[in-house]
């Protein structure tokens, strides 16, 4: 099963770990979160339209801070940009557990959020590009699951802060511990190498006297309709995410009315099950490719939440669908990073998936603090529902209009593919004309 990490060469499984333990980190910090919104609502008696917001803020930051730093890891490299960013949102986090009202909190939640945006941006393109092309899907797949390690971190650090801790200091304890795996993260970063496709292709332009494509490359017309869609994809599945995940706690604790401590066993639940989504999608993306996979993620995902929020459940029959639930939201993100590796070419790779993914990120942040205004006149369940389905069937119809890329290898700028497929030989040229 793990026969694939066994083939990775020593570079290609440093680049795994220090990338999982970015992912990690950078799920561990947004996550916990999440887990502060009950906290900040009754310690400052802000509504949930001011607690989305504080989401919000960190959501579209996100989005800025990822396609700045895509376009800075196409000119610098990726290796610099993934450095930086960690250091980043380590300090504003750690700022961030200091402030003394809502106004505070909401700057320093913007300025946290360009850290984790510019996370993603270096290290899915870092990833994509070091991992050979017969095992990309799985090993940036499963790079991902660290997003559901590190939600797993968080719900059981909260978990201990809040019964430790009286809620008005447990909340900015958490802000202050997110800091201290960044440390290991930037020592486990300092034998990595620039992607050889990478160096390649600025040797390439040097030699050319072509200078770093612009800021707009990414919109070029040999490329623009895989710009549109894939940040239409990203909507649709980061923006249903970001309808559940940040108001899940919530839900369980003033609509299921659970205990701090249940909300915790529940949460632990979902995100055992977020990391088996990831993984499971990873090896479906390598097996019956790209789309069919967000197809079926898409689909099932629908149906999930739809008997999670919708259907009369007890609470006992509640935490059984916990783990499908977190299935379901793995396995919908998990094929974004190889997908958008392989749809850009090298010179542009880093802003077109930065800007495809965080777009995503930063309208879908949207509807985080949509839901909060929502549920002040519809019950939170609903007001998730509307934006969740919303979002599936936007991923289904993006998915639907792009291209297989399954097994395209990444060559010096331009795509090339050992399985010819009249989609993916038209995309091989006009990337080779962008690149």
């Amino acid at each position: 099963m793990f026969g694939w990490y066994v083939d990775l060469s020593k570079q290609e499984k440093r680049t795994f770990w220090a990338c999982f333990s970015g992912w990690s980190l950078d799920a561990m910090d947004a996550q916990l979160f999440s887990f502060m919104v009950p906290a900040l609502m009754a310690t400052w008696h802000i509504s949930k339209t001011q607690a989305g917001s504080l989401g919000t803020a960190a959501l579209i930051a996100t989005a800025i801070g990822g396609w700045l730093c895509g376009i800075l890891a196409d000119r610098i490299g990726r290796l610099r940009v993934l450095q930086f960013t960690v250091l980043w949102f380590a300090a504003f986090s750690a700022l961030a557990g200091f402030a003394q009202n809502y106004d505070q909190l909401l700057v320093l939640r913007f300025l946290q959020g360009l850290g984790f945006g510019g996370e993603w941006a270096a290290g899915a393109v870092l990833m994509g590009e070091i991992i050979r092309p017969e095992h990309r899907g799985k090993a940036v797949g499963c790079i991902q699951s660290g997003y559901g390690v590190g939600w797993t971190l968080a719900t059981l650090i909260s978990t201990a802060a809040f019964w430790l801790m009286p809620q008005a200091m447990a909340w900015r304890a958490l802000f202050w511990f997110a800091v201290t795996p960044a440390v290991l993260v930037i020592f486990l970063r300092r034998h990595l190498q620039e992607p050889e496709v990478f160096k390649k292709t600025r040797a390439a332009e040097a030699q050319r006297g072509v200078g770093a494509p612009g800021m707009l490359a990414i919109f070029q017309a040999d490329i623009v309709r895989t710009t549109v869609l894939a940040s239409l994809l990203a909507l649709g599945v980061i923006g249903a995410g970001s309808a559940v995940i940040p108001w899940l706690p919530t839900y369980m604790k003033t609509a299921r009315h659970l205990s701090g401590v249940d909300v915790g066993i529940y949460m632990t639940t979902v995100t055992i099950g977020s990391f088996f989504g990831f993984v499971g999608s990873a090896y479906l993306t390598d097996l019956i490719g790209r789309r069919r996979n967000f197809l079926l993620a898409s689909v099932v995902s629908w149906m999930v939440m739809l008997a999670y929020l919708f259907l009369p459940l007890n609470n006992a029959a509640l935490a059984i669908v916990s783990f499908p639930v977190g299935f379901c939201l793995g396995a919908t993100y998990s094929t974004l990073g190889p997908y958008f590796t392989e749809l850009f070419p090298t010179a542009i790779r880093g802003a077109g998936q930065a800007f495809a993914y965080n777009f995503g990120k930063g309208v879908g942040a949207l509807c985080v603090v949509l839901v909060g205004m929502l549920a002040e006149h519809l019950p939170l369940s609903q007001a998730i529902g509307i934006f969740t389905l919303a979002g599936y069937t936007l991923a289904i119809i993006a998915t639907l209009l792009l291209p297989e890329t399954r097994g395209i290898a990444l060559v010096s700028g331009q795509a090339s593919t050992t399985r010819t497929a009249p989609s993916i030989t038209t995309h091989t040229s006009s990337s080779s004309r962008s690149a």
